[in-house]
This record gives C-alpha cells, structure tokens and sequence, in this order.
C-alpha cells in the first residue's frame, strides 16, 4: 500500500482523473451535452459545478455523533451572539461548560444570564483572553473543575472577537494591534494553554475564522488579517496535532452582524470618528470628508443586514465537538455567500474582482 507524500499524490491525481475524466463526461450526458464537443469554458464550468456539488454532498453526509454525555468544553467570549448561544445550547445537550466571559467580573448581562442557570455542569470565568493572567487562572479552574469520572477537557471554541472597518491608509497601527490582540493572540494564547489537557484526552479544537478568510473586500483589512492568520495557525496545528489524535476545526461564517450585533450604529460612529481623528491631514485632504463619511454611512446600513438566526453557527460548533468525523472547515452561511466564497477560491481572481468588487 502506497504511503506518505508520493501515496498521496498519486491518490490525489487519480481522484482527479475519475472526476474530470468519468463524472464530468457522466454529468455532461446527463445534462444532454457532449463534454467532447464543447469549449474549454464549458468544461470547466461542468467541472466546477460537479465540484461545488460533491462538495455540499460531503458537508451534509452522516459522519456519526459522539455523546456529549460526560464531556467538557470551554468557550471564550460568552457574553454575547455565538458564544452566550452556543454556551447554553452545549449545556442544554448534556455538556460540561466552562463559559468565559469578558465582563463576568463587571456584571455582563451574558454572564447573569448564564449564572441564572442553576446547574453543576455550567461554570461561569472571568476571561479576557488578552490576559495572561486570566488565561492561567481559567487553566486552574478548569483544571479543578472538571469532574473526576470524566475524560477531562475534551474541546475549546475560540469564539471571542472584535471587528472594525476603514481603508488600510485611515487604520491607525494601533487599531490593528487592538483587533489582532484579541481575534489572532487570544485564541493563540488560550489555545496554547489548555492544549495539553486537549491532548490527554485526544480532544477538540475549534477556532472561530470567518468567510472573508476566502474572500475580502474593500475597507475590512483590520478584521480579515486576523481571519486569514486564524485560518493558517489552524491548518499548522491540525497537522501537528495529528499525532496526538486532537482534531481541530475551523469556521467561516458568513454575514451573522445583524444577530450578533458585532457592528453597531454607534460603535460605527465610534470607530469612525477615531479614525478619522487619526488620519494625517495628507490622507484627509486626499480621501476627503465626503467618501470617509459615505463608508461609515455604509457601515451603518451594513449593520441591519445579514443572517439573525444564529442557528448554522451553533450547529457546526456542536458539529466539530461531537461530530466522529469533523469537518476541517464549517461554512455556515446563506447561499449567495456560499457561491462568492466559491467563485473567490476557485475562479480566476478577474472573475470575482468584477463580479463582487469592481463590478
């Protein structure tokens, strides 16, 4: 049996062949079309539509459950959207959970909310996940938390984030420092922490990325680097913790602002306004009054749009915690933003350029 990196290639050259070489050709008699006699352009779009279609296919094929009965999970960023949810759910399923909150210690309505739940199996931590200090102490509550009959810490969910907005010559380096200390450092840090826990018990990792990790546009660089370094951090730890059985998951949600209030119309107003007193005079004398305010005008619209229903999102945490066989990556998103990730990933990058940004 072929093994290694030879193995593989050769494995995925022969999956290539059947798809392009039997499915396609299938896909094209099914349709009524000779693949032989249509053009380059033709062919690839039946490609790319069999391989958008395999690809759902596996996203919904059983891949078996795990009982959550027995099992603990920490989650960051619990006072609010996916992590307060996603919190409550997990408990609700039989789960353990260790929910760290941002401001337990100042009295967040997340955190009330979650401490309301009497239960042995719902633990509320002070975290903020820029702390170091905090982080250790969540590591030693954990550690003397976790019930004795259990296999230990079997997954965390990296679910605190920030976002922000603004051309990259109106985002002050601070700003970025601000957005990357808490989405990309906080999850690298309490990642770091709790591994070897996750370790002993061959457990769950997963991160919070999102969809523009496939995709960007205009003014959301602050937010996406530290998607996209999410995402490589990821991939790198997924194969180093292979050997030690972990499993780490990674998701990309599409546009949820409108049920998580991630963006609001005066945190808008807040950013902007900071932003722009930042701003050298050269860069607003260029840009201008008129277009700066005109993208925080469009920033305030953006905040009504997108997905309320939390639901996807909280699916496919549970998915990658309990699921036998996890996804490597989970995209819980509407099916227009399906389609854009695609074309952006796959496509020619004129194609998606003049479809979704100069277009």
């Amino acid at each position: 049996m072929l093994t290694g990196t030879v193995g593989k290639s050769i494995f995925a050259s022969a999956v290539f062949t059947l798809v392009f070489g039997y499915l396609v050709p299938l896909a094209s008699k099914f349709i009524g079309t000779n693949i032989e006699q249509s053009g380059p352009c033709h062919q690839l779009l039946l490609y790319f539509g069999l391989c958008f279609g395999i690809m759902m296919l596996i996203a919904v094929f059983p891949r078996g459950r795990l009982s959550p009965i027995g099992k603990s999970v920490l989650i960051t960023g619990c006072d609010t959207g996916f992590g307060l949810n996603s919190a409550k759910r997990l408990h609700s399923a039989g789960m353990h959970v260790f929910a760290g909150c941002l401001f337990k210690d100042r009295g967040g309505d997340g955190a009330k909310e979650l401490m309301r739940i009497r239960s042995g199996r719902m633990h509320v931590l002070q975290l903020d996940v820029t702390s170091e200090s905090e982080v250790q102490n969540a590591v030693l509550y954990v550690k003397s938390h976790l019930p004795s009959d259990q296999i230990g810490l079997w997954g965390i969910i990296n679910n605190a984030g920030i976002s922000a907005f603004g051309e990259v010559e109106w985002s002050s380096i601070d700003l970025y420092k601000h957005v990357a200390e808490v989405n990309l450092w906080g999850a690298i840090r309490c990642t770091k922490a709790f591994l070897p826990l996750l370790r002993r018990s061959k457990g769950r990792v997963v991160n919070m990325a999102s969809g523009w990790t496939r995709m960007i546009a205009p003014s959301r660089s602050v937010y996406a680097i530290t998607k996209y370094a999410i995402g490589g951090f990821s991939e790198c730890l997924r194969y180093e913790m292979k050997r030690w059985g972990v499993k780490v998951s990674i998701i990309e949600p599409g546009n949820y602002i409108a049920g998580t209030n991630i963006f609001t119309k005066s945190s808008v107003k807040q950013i902007g306004d900071g932003m722009w007193e930042k701003m050298t005079d050269e860069v607003k004398e260029d840009y201008g009054r008129d277009l700066f305010d005109r993208r925080v005008k469009e920033m305030e619209n953006y905040c009504n749009k997108g997905m309320k229903d939390l639901t996807p999102v909280l699916e496919a945490y549970e998915d990658a915690l309990l699921s036998r066989h996890p996804l490597v990556r989970y995209q819980p998103m509407c099916s227009r933003w399906a389609i854009r990730s695609f074309i952006f990933t796959h496509f020619p990058a004129v194609v998606a350029d003049y479809l979704y940004v100069y277009g």
